[in-house]
């Protein structure tokens, strides 16, 4: 039986999925309310940002801080990468 998240939670089955995979609380709410829409299809890519492989160290450094990623300052390039996509 699927709990009811409240308001905020558009569609509480995937949103419960995502957090058994790990998903923070926010992103597995935003997924969630996407599917739910009909005006949005997370499905699908999005903008036209170049894989982070092509990205600066300090372009992801800056991503990851406005992320607000834990260790970022310890991290090399491929595990920004991996903080990153983890998020």
């Amino acid at each position: 039986m699927t709990k009811d998240h409240g308001p905020s939670i558009k569609d509480d089955e995937p949103y419960e999925a995502l957090r058994e995979d790990g998903a923070s609380k926010q992103k597995a709410a935003a997924i969630a309310n996407a599917q739910a829409s009909d005006t949005q299809n997370p499905s699908k890519k999005g903008g036209q940002q170049p894989p982070y492989e092509e990205w600066t160290k300090d372009a992801l450094y800056e991503r990851a801080q406005e992320l607000d990623i834990d260790g970022r300052s310890d991290m090399d390039k491929d595990a920004l990468i991996k903080a990153l996509r983890n998020n």
